[in-house]
């Protein structure tokens, strides 16, 4: 029996990626049994599931839950719970009760579990690990000296992840993941949130706020993409990963003006003319200080696929919830 847990399931890549598993049946080339969708608030069943699934609300960082959570020993846990980067910022001790804390809380509780339990744990981080001043590209090699309170949280939980992981009680990998883009639905408190705002809302006919310079560039992956990436993450073999446990993700260096170059391709002059020019200082600092590009040599050889270009993000979007 396969039992597979996601932690942050009502957010929109755990949705995405409940959506996927429901959709295939499998996960790491093993038939899933039971899906257990854990958030804040209960989280939906996927639709046309064929095994088991369970929704459980509540907050992962308060003492109790994870122990909960892993009582029933899932397989494979997949671990997106987090408030973003800007709210990480404004709220010094949430950011660090949600995203580190909570963080510990989960690798104490499948600790304690004992018995040889070890199960594979995907966990999403972020370039905000990275901090400038930055190289033309990002190696593997580069170090994290992040830049905010959010991209500081995630830095910890790639080291306690890589530490628990060595000592034999998760089977971890930590996957960086790019801006998200285009994300559905409306904005959230993310910094990075204009990035979408700026081809989302034009699509649907409205108007959208652009607080920085069209020459701030940037690393991007679609939703798409982020889920194949997480799909993958679960069936890899990770020995060849050694102590190193986590990985930069590939995606689409462009600059602003190229994302609404992109936007005009595929949807014309008219929805580029609804972008309008707001000057944020505060969002310009914030965006000045994140990784542009990168060169995820790591995950290409281990076969994390990709966006082909952003006009294909965009069509993505288009084709997933504009039904185009």
């Amino acid at each position: 029996m396969t039992e597979v847990l996601i932690i942050g399931g009502a957010g929109m890549v755990g949705r995405k990626l409940a959506d996927r598993l429901a959709k295939d049946g499998t996960v790491a080339g093993r038939k899933i049994d039971k899906l257990v969708l854990q958030d804040i608030v209960e989280p939906a069943a996927p639709a046309g599931a064929q095994f088991e699934t369970r929704a459980i609300a509540g907050d992962f960082s308060k003492p109790g839950l994870s122990e909960t959570l892993v009582a029933s020993k899932p397989d494979i846990i997949f671990h997106l719970a987090a408030i973003v980067s800007g709210e990480a910022e404004a709220d010094f001790d949430k950011g660090y009760r949600i995203n580190l804390d909570g963080t510990r809380l989960l690798l104490e509780a499948i600790r304690q579990v004992g018995g040889g339990y070890k199960p594979r744990l995907v966990f999403t981080s972020s370039i905000a690990v990275f901090g400038a001043p930055f190289p033309d590209a990002i190696g593997d090699e580069f170090f994290t000296t992040p830049l905010t309170s959010y991209g500081t949280q995630k830095s910890i939980c790639e080291l306690l992840l890589a530490d628990y992981s060595r000592r034999g009680f998760v089977d971890g990998i930590g996957i960086r993941l790019p801006t998200i883009c285009v994300r559905p639905g409306k904005p959230n408190k993310a910094a990075s949130g204009f990035f979408s705002g700026i081809i989302r809302e034009p699509l649907n006919g409205m108007e959208a706020i652009l607080p920085v310079p069209r020459t701030v560039r940037h690393w991007h992956a679609s939703p798409r993409a982020a889920v194949g990436f997480l799909v993958h993450a679960a069936g890899l073999d990770t020995a060849p990963l050694g102590a190193r446990r986590n990985l930069t993700m590939p995606g689409l260096s462009v600059t602003v003006a190229e994302q609404i170059e992109a936007l005009r391709k595929v949807a014309g002059d008219k929805a580029v003319a609804l972008i309008r020019e707001e000057p944020d200082e505060t969002i310009r600092g914030i965006v000045a200080g994140w990784a542009r590009n990168f060169d995820p040599k790591r995950a290409l050889d281990l076969g994390f696929k990709p966006d082909a270009s952003f006009e294909e993000i965009i069509r993505i979007y288009q084709q997933d919830e504009l039904g185009k």
